[in-house]
């Protein structure tokens, strides 16, 4: 890799390093670090004309050693307004962002949408944020080995600089840092990294903050990611041939909704996903036996993570293939189907305050306590009120923050595309004034809620691959 140095106004930067496998985009990321220059303003000089995004490397002839000179003004700080109101319309482009209060958008850096798409669903989750901002510098005395722990500094960097900054920002030290801890994300192709699968991303990020973000102060050690987002299954393991029965106990981070020719949508989908079929010793038999598991959620939380099963390995093309398949999904999802009867029963209480306080908004009958019959509960519904719902009518015999079984939508992860490897992920984050926004790399959108529910597949536009639910407390 050629060494450059950069000058620019009366400042010489030396020493830079030019990855030429990768797009001019990146160094010109590395400069906007530097100088504080958005990659869109500036003008670096080079053989041929001006330097572009894309250009290839091979042929602009950059030696090591050599001065390139770059025009473009830094950004300056965004001052408030000194006289008079200012409506938003009249605002610059760059305030208005601001006004509008969604976080920043994310530079591709190569075949990075994965990891934005990734990125920009979880900064979601104020409570992540929280976890994040105590998060010490130093290297924890928990056995956290340094990769583990540079990635989730990198992560909480990352989330600062979405929530301060107006322009786009380029997440070049999350991605070295992600690549360092998985290798596998580092592939290259003709010597181009290649696109990586958002869901393996996802995974492989929470676990991470799991290991991290834990409590010392607990014996074992917990964390909020477990209160965030694992989820507690107990399932009935069941042999016909033999009778054998067991049960077994396991924590897990999403939902699966498994996708089949009778599947439309996503209650469907996590019905199939909560049963499956494995071969393994049967003690009384002496052999390799059929069992069947049957799964059910034991314990829920804060947000729940389900993972649309769009993509297969294919052998005759050896990759990874998409079943393009529509499957609704609901702004509103009521898991309490799925739940052990245990949890049913601890659910019902709050449930019904949920209900006496919606009834109360409408003017309806509020039956003031809970029923203490077993519930035959819906489904799934398209339409739900917000989580942060005012509950200060409610029993106050029954403690707040309860779980209610109920969840909002609040983030989707989309893929457009035939393949995990290939094609382009996306991700549309629900704000706080309701507003939906469509986080394409570096080029936030606004968009309607009724668009949001048309990301459930059945073509080659953007199909929900990933949704995040916000638990309905009370």
């Amino acid at each position: 890799m050629p060494t450059v140095s950069v000058k620019w106004q009366k400042e010489t930067f030396p020493g830079i390093e030019i990855d030429t496998s990768q797009p001019p985009i990146v160094f010109k990321s590395q400069l906007y670090t530097l100088t504080g220059v958005p990659p869109e303003r500036q003008k670096i000089m080079v053989k041929g004309g001006i330097l572009k995004d894309d250009a290839d490397w091979s042929t602009l002839g950059v030696k090591d050693g050599q001065k390139l000179m770059m025009i473009g003004t830094a950004d300056e700080i965004v001052k408030a307004p000194e006289k008079g109101p200012v409506f938003v319309e009249d605002l610059p482009e760059e305030e208005q962002v601001v006004a509008l209060g969604h976080s920043a958008g994310l530079y591709n850096l190569g075949n990075t949408c994965y990891m934005n798409s990734t990125l920009q669903c979880l900064h979601s989750v104020p409570e992540l944020k929280s976890a994040l901002l105590s998060y010490s510098d130093s290297v924890r005395g928990n056995g956290v080995d340094q990769a583990s722990h540079n990635l989730t500094v990198a992560t909480r960097n990352t989330f600062g600089e979405l929530d301060q900054s107006v322009r786009p920002v380029a997440p070049l030290l999350f991605l070295q840092t992600l690549r360092k801890k998985y290798p596998q994300f580092a592939q290259q192709q003709n010597n181009v990294y290649m696109q990586q699968d958002a869901e393996e991303c996802w995974t492989q990020l929470v676990y991470t903050l799991t290991q991290t973000l834990t409590s010392e102060a607990s014996e074992p050690p917990a964390g909020p990611m477990k209160e965030l987002f694992g989820i507690d299954l107990v399932s009935r393991v069941h042999c016909a041939e033999s009778g054998e029965e067991s049960l077994e106990r396991e924590s897990v981070y999403s939902l699966k909704c498994h996708i089949s020719h009778d599947v439309n949508h996503l209650h469907e989908g996590l019905k199939h996903g909560l049963k499956s079929e494995l071969e393994k010793a049967s003690p009384s038999l002496g052999r390799t036996a059929l069992y069947t598991r049957e799964s059910r959620i034991d314990e829920l939380p804060r947000y729940l993570t389900v993972q649309f099963v769009r993509f297969f390995w294919k052998r005759e093309s050896n990759q990874k293939a998409k079943i393009l398949r529509k499957v609704d999904y609901p702004l509103e999802l009521d898991v309490y189907d799925f739940c052990s009867d245990e949890l049913k029963q601890k659910l019902q209480a709050p449930r019904q305050m949920l209900r006496d306080v919606e009834n109360a908004k409408f003017g309806l009958k509020v039956q003031g306590k809970a029923s203490s019959s077993t519930e035959n509960e819906g489904s799934s519904s398209n339409a739900g009120e917000s989580s942060g719902m005012d509950i200060d009518k409610a029993d106050s015999s029954v403690p707040k923050k309860q779980l209610t079984g109920i969840y909002d939508l609040i983030a989707v992860l989309t893929h457009k595309g035939r393949s995990a490897d290939s094609g382009h992920y996306v991700g549309w984050v629900k704000q706080d004034d309701g507003k939906w926004i469509e986080f394409d790399d570096d080029n936030p959108s606004i968009r309607k809620e009724e668009e949001i529910l048309k990301l459930s597949g059945g073509g080659d536009w953007h199909m929900a691959y990933i949704c995040l639910y916000k638990a309905r407390v009370i």
